[in-house]
């Protein structure tokens, strides 16, 4: 998996549509190994954005859990103590 593509599920608050947008591009970017498209690829590139965003939204709002919401500060100070441990 693309490591700038973050879990979105269960969280408080929940995903907002700019941070489904960004995972939506990351994953185009990977897919189509290049982080800018030609002019010529430029609407299959936007297509292919919009439609993996929407189907990410549709799956987010259908996945069920009986887990609390994470808390995103928790998560992010255990990301960037993972990053320490790993990079000190």
């Amino acid at each position: 998996m693309c490591r700038n593509i973050k879990p979105l599920f269960n969280f408080e608050p929940p995903a907002t549509n700019a941070e489904i947008q960004d995972a939506a591009l990351q994953f185009v970017r990977k897919l189509s190994g290049t982080s800018k498209p030609s002019k010529r690829n430029e609407a299959a590139f936007e297509h292919a954005v919009n439609s993996i965003a929407a189907c990410a939204q549709e799956l987010l709002d259908a996945l069920e859990t009986s887990q609390p919401p994470r808390n995103r500060e928790e998560e992010a100070a255990k990301a960037r103590a993972r990053s320490a441990l790993r990079f000190a």
